[in-house]
């Protein structure tokens, strides 16, 4: 049956009120425009400009958003320490000192490693340099002290972290005490002050107390590729590299992408460059691995673009290390090639596939739980669970699948004998990081950002420490915000959505947080026929509407129910993401629904 919460009403809100910008609420959630809708005939101006406009980029600085340069990446000498930092590794790494990367086990650390490892064997042809990774389950995230003392008892000489190790100050005192030289890189949330940083060799992160560097939100492979870039133009003597070692940067690139991507870090500035050049050099890597895990992913075949990497690529490179350990992926992406590469690649697909079954248990169990724990009404606007039959490596994906669908911070975790441990993922507007701090009493200790973080707390004071953070969730969310916001670009006819117009929106991908895929509406678009089911399970469909004088097939993923009833001839409004479909040699624009609405009734 088609409900919703009210029509969609141009420039008008309800008396129910909506989040700032809402023009309207459809079936899933309100309709924000990005700005305000311009008013006059949709064809005022081309299609791609009023996309531009929408996101706030006009003038010269259209043209260089559609066409990007690596030119537009900044020196990465302008980072606080990196200088410092490749000094000393180059140095190491020509005296044969024995240099040891410590990665996290997600894409980001996982990648971030494989960059400063590719580097180094590069520039330094026989490096003592090896990686290691610590267990999601048995170490848990970050840097920490025993691993630095047993990598100082190995004999290493520099540890160089990617992707974590900015608020790690006890094991930067142990690595100080043993006498080897840490260096930190990190796009994590650092300390407030300088004094609170590590006592490190080197701290290097673009948003360090202190740091003018012009772009802040690096993913942690970024920070890495900066410091491979200074080591590259340190070894060669200059600003500029030898031709090998370009090529090496350009191939970096790709491994830095899937970091970008997958880590979910905004897409703009210059993740955005990296995510757009690295992407074009995924499909035809000359790193073996890379390639097999590609193959596998069943993506031998065209271009991958950044959907390929969150929804396919990602997944398997961190099922590893959610399951397991992850030193296979990591393997996968440095030394691994022919028969192993594909066995690798191969395994990691099998594990993503049974990461997935588990997830979906999990995520079921944790809806029953928090519908009965009254987590999912507008009086109690957070869900707080534990459970000792929850996976700690899949609970953090279960969790953004409940936020999915109850619009609202989430934090499940596996209980462990006097300990839970899990994840925690947000909505936009309601900082995790902040509440967290708030509830830190009831906590044994927490890492992570505004919309993701890590949570430990005694079991005996889970309950506590649910009403405490519900409690955070009720006074920082208003009611309006438990609906999602869903945001628009501009409105828009039918006959505008050409597939030369689709190629021109393309290009303002890749697309990913805070640069979303292009939304359009369609007014008053009028259903033709009635829905057709699609899938194995019957639960997607599709419909045929008529706007502005073309018929266009629009595709509703998982809206088989809500569109069952929906009677032919009915007029409605429709939020869409345009996209090319092609087959058979011809290539046609249909939409991806996003939200439906009903106009409201004319008196």
């Amino acid at each position: 049956m088609l409900t919703s919460g009210q029509g969609y009403s141009r420039g008008t809100v309800s008396e129910s009120g909506g989040p700032r910008g809402a023009v309207g609420r459809g079936v899933v959630g309100w309709w924000v425009a990005r700005r305000a809708p311009m008013g006059g005939a949709p064809e005022r101006a081309p299609l791609v400009d009023r996309i531009l406009e929408s996101r706030g980029i006009t003038g010269p600085g259209a043209a260089s958003f559609l066409d990007p340069s690596l030119k537009d990446l900044h020196d990465p000498s302008r980072m606080p320490d990196l200088d410092r930092a490749a000094a000393r590794l180059f140095d190491a790494a020509r005296a044969g000192e024995r240099i040891v990367i410590y990665g996290d086990y997600d894409v980001d650390g996982i990648s971030a490693s494989a960059i400063l490892f590719h580097t180094l064997r590069h520039l330094v042809p026989g490096a003592n340099v090896s990686c290691y990774i610590p267990h999601r389950l048995d170490e848990g995230y970050g840097l920490n002290e025993d691993a630095v003392a047993s990598l100082a008892d190995e004999g290493a000489a520099v540890i160089v972290t990617v992707d974590c190790g900015v608020t790690a100050v006890g094991p930067a005192a142990v690595a100080k005490a043993r006498g080897v030289d840490l260096i930190i890189t990190d796009h994590h949330t650092p300390p407030a002050t300088e004094d609170l940083l590590p006592d490190a060799y080197a701290v290097v992160h673009p948003r360090r107390p202190g740091s003018l560097y012009p772009f802040g939100d690096l993913s942690g492979s970024a920070v890495a590729f900066k410091l491979a870039w200074r080591l590259a133009t340190l070894a060669c003597g200059g600003t500029r590299t030898d031709e090998p070692t370009r090529a090496l940067l350009l191939e970096l690139l790709g491994l830095a992408s899937l970091g970008v991507i997958a880590d979910v870090v905004p897409l703009v500035g210059e993740n955005r460059v990296i995510a757009r050049f690295g992407l074009s050099r995924l499909r035809g890597s000359r790193f073996p691995g890379l390639s097999a895990l590609i193959e596998a992913s069943g993506l031998s075949g065209g271009r991958v673009e950044a959907e390929h990497v969150g929804y396919r690529l990602g997944p398997r490179l961190n099922a590893c290390g959610r399951l397991g350990h992850a030193r296979e992926a990591l393997e996968l992406l440095t030394t691994a090639t022919g028969a192993r590469a594909a066995e690798i690649a191969a395994a990691l697909t099998a594990l993503n596939d049974e990461r997935r079954e588990v997830e979906r248990r999990i995520t079921e169990h944790a809806e029953r739980l928090a519908v009965e724990a009254g987590m999912t009404t507008a009086g109690r606007r957070a869900i707080v669970l534990a459970h000792e039959d929850w996976h700690q490596g899949v609970v953090g994906i279960a969790c953004s699948r409940l936020v999915g669908r109850f619009h609202r911070p989430t934090i499940l975790m596996q209980r462990h004998g006097d300990e839970c441990h899990g994840s925690g993922r947000s909505i936009d507007g309601f900082s995790l990081h902040g509440a967290l701090d708030a509830c830190r009493g009831h906590l044994i200790g927490f890492g992570g950002h505004d919309m993701a973080a890590g949570v430990r707390v005694r079991a005996d004071r889970v309950r506590d420490f649910a009403e405490a953070f519900i409690e955070e969730a009720n006074r920082g969310i208003a009611p309006e915000q438990l609906a999602p916001a869903l945001t628009f670009d501009t409105e828009a006819g039918a006959d505008e959505l050409t597939v030369a117009a689709a190629g021109d929106l393309a290009r303002v991908g890749p697309f990913g947080r805070d640069n979303p895929k292009v939304r359009v509406v369609l007014r008053g678009a009028v259903v033709i026929g009635r829905p057709k089911l699609m899938g194995a399970t019957g639960e997607h469909a599709s419909l045929q509407v008529r706007h502005s004088g073309r018929v266009m097939r629009v595709v509703a993923f998982s809206w088989a129910a809500r569109l069952a009833e929906l009677p032919d001839g009915v007029r409605c409004d429709l939020m869409i993401e345009p996209t090319i479909n092609r087959w058979n040699g011809t290539a046609s624009v249909e939409g991806e629904l996003v939200d439906l609405a009903m106009p409201p009734a004319r008196e």
